[in-house]
């Protein structure tokens, strides 16, 4: 049975969160190749996540920030949980 662009996008989502079964990835790549909309969903997902993750990279690397290092942390895991 072929997805709905609903439940695509879940899986989309939900791929970010965990491993996606076999039947999943199946359905989803199959829908992905034939709607244009939710595979532009699926990369404009993908390359927030790229996004958000170098910005991480570079802040938690930045010596010239000069805040106290447990709130530079907490601040970082907050970042890093909200894409979980």
């Amino acid at each position: 049975m072929m997805l709905k662009c609903r439940s695509a996008s879940e899986l989309v989502s939900q791929s970010l969160d965990r491993e996606l079964t076999k039947s999943e990835r199946f359905s989803l790549r199959f829908h992905l190749f034939i709607c244009k909309y939710c595979n532009q969903f699926n990369q404009q997902l993908q390359a927030i996540r790229i996004a958000l993750t170098q910005a991480n990279k570079a802040v938690e690397n930045d010596v010239s920030i000069t805040m106290p290092s447990d709130i530079k942390k907490r601040l970082l895991q907050s970042i890093e949980a909200s894409f979980k």
